[in-house]
């Protein structure tokens, strides 16, 4: 039977996808519900890949020999449903890409961090001389990475979404940074669903693999007695663990023992600052001392990266008022840390769309930390109905440069005004970025 390959979506990871089928001479046939962005379009226009946007067109869909979902698509939708009815198999983008590659494969998951762990370890390797891409969940999709360059590895930040579909897909090393509730609304608010999602980084792997995770979560620990994973396990903990190799903190360092290989930073000279920053840093050093990566190149690239835009990204400090942005901060875990890190009264701007969040534990940092909390979406009433209790000053908000006005007039001087929204940003944004943009441009403005 000839192949008869379909994408559903026509953003980065499906339109990446359908190039890296055409380029391999599949027959590839692109679906996008919505209206495909011109940079998109192009692309498939300069290549002559068939494609509608728009509509799905079930007639079409349903003669697909496999079908590359993009993650952006509900796993509920009538279309999903009637592609199951037939017995289509559907892959991910991701699983997709794997078959085209024999770059050895870093993979990154996690509730929190993923993308500052991705990048770190892509700046220890590239700054160490590995050829080394960085794709998935982060610049570009996985697909479009491989369809243009060939190397000798490649980081994958991988959501859960991107995880859903893979049946071969491995990488040579997998890290799981942590876990928590999060994009519960996707897995019909089941956490052992999304936690299933997240553990499909190690499925496939075997005996030759790794498997780095974070032994102080206590739901990958869980997990870990649960599971019958084949890789070789690496501990990385705020303690000493009874691990052979493991990375681990030791009187303000951070000590490193693999293969026999030590390795040793303090954390004064590490570029990125707070707990959760600590651990990211424990994970990139683990999977750069998996590669032999010196000493030295190490030390160098932990003390001199520079932290991500829309997490924890100091953006002016204003007549003694500091104004961060952590529009990356879309779940609870998140913001705990952010405001864990907190050493100043804050004003906390946080709304969007709720994903299913428990507020309470972080009562007691916000007892501790925010003198005022500024409602940013369009429906505020969980929020306000939850803090209420325990702060007196909640100001509803339905814009950024709102928001942003209220935090000025209510900070004073050596105070910190916090976007860390706990929430999708899809009631007033684009997304994170573009949330995170328009905090900088108001901030600016003041």
């Amino acid at each position: 039977m000839k192949e008869n390959l379909i994408v559903l979506g026509g953003g980065e990871s499906g339109v990446g996808a359908a190039y890296l089928a055409y380029q391999r001479g599949i027959n590839v046939f692109l679906s996008e519900k919505n209206i495909i962005q011109s940079k998109y379009k192009k692309i498939l226009i300069d290549n002559n890949i068939d494609f509608e946007e728009g509509i799905h067109s079930i007639d079409k869909v349903l003669k697909a020999t496999e079908i590359i979902i993009s993650p952006g698509i509900s796993n509920d939708s009538d279309l999903i449903h009637d592609i199951n009815k037939n017995n289509i198999p559907i892959i991910s983008e991701i699983e997709f890409a794997s078959r085209f590659t024999k770059s050895k494969i870093i993979g990154v998951t996690g509730s929190n961090g993923k993308t500052t762990t991705t990048s770190l370890i892509y700046h220890i390797l590239k700054s160490s001389g590995i050829n080394v891409g960085i794709a998935g969940n982060i610049g570009f999709s996985f697909a479009f990475l491989i369809a243009e360059n060939d190397f000798d590895y490649i980081v994958l930040e991988l959501s859960s979404f991107q995880l859903e579909c893979i049946s071969k897909f491995k990488p040579t090393i997998a890290v799981i940074t942590n876990i928590s509730h999060d994009h519960l609304e996707r897995y019909n608010y089941n956490y052992q669903n999304y936690i299933n999602a997240k553990f499909n980084i190690v499925s496939n792997q075997d005996r030759s693999d790794y498997l780095i995770f974070n032994a102080d979560d206590p739901t990958i620990q869980k997990e870990l007695k649960n599971r019958k994973i084949q890789s070789i396990k690496i501990p990385f903990s705020f303690s000493k663990v009874d691990f052979l190799n493991q990375t681990y903190l030791n009187n303000n360092n951070i000590q490193s023992e693999i293969n026999k290989n030590k390795f040793m930073i303090s954390l004064e000279s590490l570029s990125l600052k707070g707990k959760h920053n600590t651990q990211n840093s424990m994970a990139a050093t683990t999977v750069a001392q998996l590669l032999n990566i010196t000493n030295e190149d190490i030390k160098e690239s932990l003390s001199n990266f520079q932290s991500i835009n829309h997490r924890m990204e100091h953006v002016l400090t204003i007549q003694k008022v500091k104004y961060i942005n952590d529009s990356k901060a879309t779940n609870v875990n998140a913001v705990y840390y952010a405001l864990d890190s907190m050493n100043s009264p804050t004003v906390w701007i946080l709304g969007g769309v709720d994903k299913g969040n428990n507020y309470e534990e972080l009562f007691p940092l916000v007892r501790e930390k925010v003198k005022a909390i500024i409602c940013l979406g369009l429906d505020n009433k969980k929020i306000i109905d939850t803090f209420s209790s325990i702060s007196d000053s909640i100001i509803e908000t339905t814009s950024m440069i709102e928001a942003v006005n209220y935090a000025y007039k209510i900070a004073k001087p050596n105070d910190t005004v916090l976007l860390s929204p706990a929430c999708s940003s899809f009631d007033l944004f684009e997304n994170y970025e573009d949330r995170g943009n328009q905090f900088k441009e108001y901030v600016r403005k003041l």
